[in-house]
């Protein structure tokens, strides 16, 4: 007598059922865990500062490879332990409407956009705020794919809804690039100007806001006659600058 086992109904579905059935869980479960370990940090760093960014990770791989390590040099200092002149400065050269958008200037991107369709790729001009570039510099790297600009728009959504805008101003400044293993306003200071982030004038804010753009090019204590013009304009503004 032959006896028929029934085969388990797991097996009766074809393999490339099976197979796309497992990789919708994968992509599932893979975005669940992004989504809430991503929330959770967020979080945390509303509280504690980073330790490491990706860009010190990169920057420092970079140098040994290219023989010239630079290191990192970096000191956290507080919101109020950073100069006013220097949280103008940069609000002024980076992102004026800082105050009043939702982490997305709305304006600047549309006029970016007409600019770059007019210059036909000569010269890209960029729209990122300030809590663009906290949330690339904090959580992602330094690239234009669209995978990067995404994840930015997503980490800038979450910043701007649990850090607010004193936070993210705080960040930014302990963070950013400033020279060749130099990150931060008080790393930035005492390698410029030999003195405190508390202590900057509105002379030598403007000199490390007007490098911001190309830091590891330009220096703020040895100006090229760009950054002189640059540093002036800045400086004359900072009286008209709020912060929040």
């Amino acid at each position: 007598m032959v006896v028929y086992k029934e085969v388990p109904e797991h097996l009766q579905t074809p393999m490339w059922k099976r197979i796309l059935r497992s990789l919708f869980r994968w992509v599932f479960w893979s975005i669940v865990i992004f989504v809430v370990s991503s929330v959770v940090l967020v979080f945390i760093y509303k509280f504690i500062p980073p330790i490491l960014t990706p860009l010190m990770v990169i920057r420092s791989i970079e140098g040994v490879f290219n023989g010239k390590a630079v290191g990192i040099d970096k000191s956290w200092v507080s919101y109020d332990e950073m100069s006013k002149n220097i949280k103008k400065a940069l609000i002024f050269s980076e992102d004026k409407r800082f105050l009043q958008h939702d982490g997305f200037d709305w304006k600047a991107i549309e006029a970016a956009k007409r600019y770059n369709e007019r210059m036909k790729g000569k010269r890209v001009l960029g729209a990122s705020t300030i809590s663009m570039q906290t949330s690339k510099n904090v959580f992602l790297w330094h690239g234009r794919n669209y995978l990067r600009k995404g994840l930015e728009a997503y980490f800038t959504v979450l910043i701007e809804a649990v850090w607010g805008k004193e936070r993210i101003l705080e960040v930014y400044l302990n963070v950013i690039e400033w020279g060749d293993g130099i990150y931060g306003v008080e790393a930035a200071s005492q390698f410029y100007f030999r003195k405190s982030a508390k202590d900057l004038t509105s002379r030598e804010a403007g000199a490390l806001a007007a490098i911001v753009p190309n830091p590891r090019k330009w220096s703020a204590s040895q100006p090229t006659k760009y950054i002189k013009k640059r540093t002036s304009l800045i400086s004359s503004q900072l009286g008209g600058v709020k912060l929040p």
